[in-house]
């Protein structure tokens, strides 16, 4: 049975004083983690706030254990890119 899961990240963008330079690096990373890691990405909250966001990153694998190491290397090379903007981080499994 295929695995299917969810990073959900969370960021705090303190430096950002428009939503043109939220968009900015919410699409910067969003591209990043796509070409990266063929996994899907898109903003699911805080689309109209200028200082937050948050990112899910999903991936559909044939095992539990690939999909996780491919999100493992997600959160790892959000956290590189991101730094302390990057305050939450959570993984879901859909079964």
């Amino acid at each position: 049975m295929p695995a299917i899961g969810v990073l959900t990240m969370e960021l705090r963008l303190e430096e950002s004083h428009s939503l043109k330079e939220k968009r900015h690096v919410v699409q910067s990373l969003k591209d990043r983690l796509r070409s990266r890691f063929n996994v899907s990405v898109a903003e699911i909250e805080h689309q109209d706030t200028w200082q937050r966001a948050t990112l899910a990153a999903v991936t559909v694998a044939s095992d539990r254990i690939h999909a996780g190491k491919v999100l493992q290397s997600v959160e790892e090379d959000a956290a590189a890119m991101a730094g302390p903007a990057l305050v939450g981080v959570n993984l879901e499994w859909i079964e």
